[in-house]
């Protein structure tokens, strides 16, 4: 077996996030966490082509084999084009209506995506950075998004029943309709500057148990009550 292995010959190796659509090459497609946004890939084939986290923002992949192709984790959107019979919704990539039920993100940078409509409940997002996302319709229900940055999110109708959000940082973030008050936790949370929490919202998230309340936040320098407080005069 030691026999058969080839030498790695580093003078013919790059690096897979380096890796662009090569319509002369017919060795397997290697692009993990490359950046493809906006390329017009053409009649490539990609079956089973490595684009785990390969950002295909904007790419045009219509008229690309992509049999097996594995895009675990790659980010797409609205303007993403891919064959008729590819459903890149349920192919483990991120994006608008991604379906990603128990999907693992931890600490992943989610910054600035569109995922309106997603699916992710039960998912893994603690530590994971969604400042600036687009969350409007997302079902989150019983998800781990303790220590997660939603700065400057939008959250309208957003789903967030039965999820861990202690630690987690919405400051900025538009809550609007958004399902707040049956979360599991809110221990340490921030809610400095968010807009769209209701009256009776409001009222509910400050009846929660004091530990969650009065618990310092040592990034943002608050507790969560006072965050929350902050909110309720700024309506007033």
């Amino acid at each position: 077996m030691e026999a058969s292995r080839k030498a790695l010959n580093l003078a013919d190796w790059s690096a897979p996030e380096w890796c662009l659509p090569d319509n002369t090459s017919t060795k397997t497609v290697d692009a993990r966490g490359a950046d493809w946004r906006g390329l017009q890939i053409g009649s490539r084939d990609l079956s089973q082509a490595k684009l785990c986290r390969t950002d295909l923002r904007g790419a045009d992949l219509s008229q690309c084999v992509m049999n097996e192709a594995d895009l675990r984790m790659a980010k797409y959107d609205n303007n993403t084009k891919c064959p008729e019979e590819f459903d890149i919704r349920s192919s483990g990539a991120i994006g608008p209506g991604a379906k990603l039920n128990g999907a693992f993100f931890n600490c992943t940078d989610l910054r600035g995506m569109d995922l309106r409509g997603a699916i992710l409940m039960g998912s893994y997002l603690s530590g994971a950075d969604l400042s600036g996302s687009i969350l409007d319709g997302v079902r989150l229900a019983g998800s781990d998004l303790r220590c997660t940055l939603l700065r400057g999110t939008s959250c309208k109708q957003t789903r967030f029943g039965g999820c861990q959000l202690d630690y987690a940082d919405f400051r900025g973030a538009d809550l609007s309709e958004a399902d707040i008050t049956g979360v599991e936790s809110i221990k340490g949370a921030n809610f400095s500057l968010t807009t769209g929490i209701n009256t009776s919202d409001h009222a509910a998230l400050l009846s929660r148990p004091y530990e969650e309340l009065d618990c310092w936040n040592a990034l943002t320098r608050q507790t969560t009550r006072t965050s929350l407080e902050e909110g309720m005069t700024a309506k007033e």
